[in-house]
């Protein structure tokens, strides 16, 4: 089981990363992936070092029960360094196995669009962008509006500042969490439910993810002490699964 909140299993068939935007400064699966190197596991060989594993790609083809799987979570699909031909290989997975849900999230949104401008989102796969910023985040949105999905979602995570009005038109889920870890930036609450109130207003299907390193409060804590509450309640809305 995965311990991301919003997710059943992860799947890596490509581990390593660039940064390319402020949400990018703490990154946790650069951590993660140099101390998994530490530890001699492998696929971190190169540490957090850009690392294609074809050996990986049959994993999902293996487990029967559906699952909900989140594509890279060490790494991002569509970074410049991975071809087409890899992807190629990753969706065609995904189809195989239409009992499975992946969810891909990307901060490449003009890779992302580009590549589906040729090809077809399978139905159980749902794409996403990272929006954690105004000047970022939110122009990864019209490139994810433009691509023919079933199910698109926003990773507001961590959410950085106030996001003014976002178009959610197309957007089917939401996500929103504050930064945990060493250096974690605060999020004010007002933040927060501005997306919320957003997202009910449009319908659309909110998860309230975690606060983080800090809580509504403004103090410093443990993540686990801060809680999953927002305006004294959990969200964990999320898309219903199509059975196929």
């Amino acid at each position: 089981m995965s311990r991301i909140e919003w997710t059943e299993q992860t799947w890596n068939p490509v581990t390593g990363c660039i940064k390319v935007s402020p949400g990018c400064k703490n990154c946790y699966a650069e951590t993660m992936a140099r101390r998994l190197q530490a530890m001699g596991a492998p696929g971190y060989e190169n540490g957090f070092a850009l690392s294609l594993l074809p050996e990986r790609l049959g994993q999902p083809l293996r487990r029967r029960k559906p699952t909900m799987y989140f594509v890279n979570s060490m790494s991002d699909l569509f970074q410049d360094g991975v071809p087409a031909s890899f992807v190629d290989r990753v969706l065609d997975v995904i189809r195989a196995t239409p009992q499975h849900t992946y969810q891909i999230l990307t901060k490449r949104s003009v890779n992302m669009r580009e590549y589906f401008a040729v090809r077809e989102v399978p139905d159980n796969a749902w794409l996403g962008v990272s929006v954690e910023d105004c000047k970022f985040g939110k122009p990864r949105i019209p490139d994810l509006a433009a691509i023919k999905a079933k199910t698109r979602f926003l990773s507001v995570e961590p959410l950085l500042e106030d996001l003014g009005k976002l178009d959610l038109h197309g957007i089917h889920w939401v996500i929103v969490g504050g930064e945990s870890g060493r250096g974690a930036r605060p999020m004010e609450e007002s933040w927060a439910l501005s997306v919320r109130n957003q997202c009910v207003a449009a319908g659309v299907d909110f998860f309230f993810k975690q606060w983080g390193a800090w809580g509504a409060d403004g103090q410093h804590r443990n993540k686990k002490a801060n809680g999953r509450q927002l305006d004294g309640r959990i969200w964990d809305m999320i898309p219903a699964v199509a059975v196929y």
